[in-house]
């Protein structure tokens, strides 16, 4: 099966010499969801970045459906099908909830074969009655929302826009344990709709409960990967030997 996205070889850092990832190489299939694990600072999230766009790569190569997309400008990642939902919050704090989700959909709307108003509002009453909350208060703040509120919204407008590829960060980190709970209901979710998912999640059991196939990303590199299968049992022992820690 060809991966709707591959990294390869990618080196890739923020400052100077100091190379946060050191030839990264991972695959998504369609239809799946990978997981990355490793500790704070491993560099998880700038593999989220790189992909992205956020942050041009020193070397490497990154396909999304087998075209080079390395360094591609971020603002047009969306428009290739892929979506981001980034640790911390991206809504727009004094815009309304229903602006802030429709705010994605505008902008491919405005590209040939984007979605119609038709569309849209098919697609926006389709959201609310998955996330019924949400349609309570569309037309308050986004800022005016709680911590687990606010990422309900970042896990809608995913579902709203349908992306062939969502990238998925710490999405349960810093909110209550109810409220953890329903974020792998979301990505459940997107999984349903053949979004090919690429989740980090410092809550290893679940990743791997979740995940297909999934890599351990030790300072910059890849040092662990393979089927689910391979990654059940005593995961306290494995991943000490993963990461090379004790606890």
């Amino acid at each position: 099966m060809t991966a709707l996205l591959s990294m390869e070889n990618v080196t890739a850092s923020y400052i100077g010499d100091i190379d946060i990832l050191r030839g990264v190489s991972l695959k998504v299939q369609p239809n799946t969801i990978t997981g990355l694990i490793g500790l704070n600072g491993a560099g998880k999230s700038t593999i989220m970045k790189t992909i992205c766009g956020f942050l041009r790569p020193k070397s490497g190569v990154i396909r999304f459906d087998g075209e080079d997309i390395t360094g591609i400008p971020s603002h047009t990642v969306l428009g290739r099908g892929i979506f981001y939902v980034p640790q911390e919050s991206s809504l727009f704090p004094h815009m309304s909830v229903e602006n802030n989700l429709l705010l994605p959909l505008e902008h491919l709307s405005r590209q040939p074969g984007g979605p119609t108003q038709t569309d849209i509002a098919a697609r926006l009453e389709d959201t609310f009655s998955k996330f019924p909350v949400l349609r309570e208060r569309r037309t308050e703040k986004a800022g005016a929302l709680s911590g687990g509120q606010q990422k309900m919204v970042e896990f809608a407008k995913a579902y709203l826009v349908r992306p062939r590829l969502c990238l998925i960060d710490e999405p349960a980190i810093g909110l209550a344990p109810k409220i953890a709970a329903e974020v792998y209901d979301w990505i459940d979710l997107l999984a349903s709709e053949r979004t090919a998912i690429l989740l980090v999640d410092h809550n290893v059991r679940r990743v791997v409960k979740m995940s297909s196939y999934i890599y351990v990303l030790s300072l910059g590199q890849i040092t662990a990967e393979g089927p689910r299968e391979e990654f059940e049992g005593d995961l306290h022992e494995q991943v000490k030997a993963w990461l090379g820690i004790t606890f």
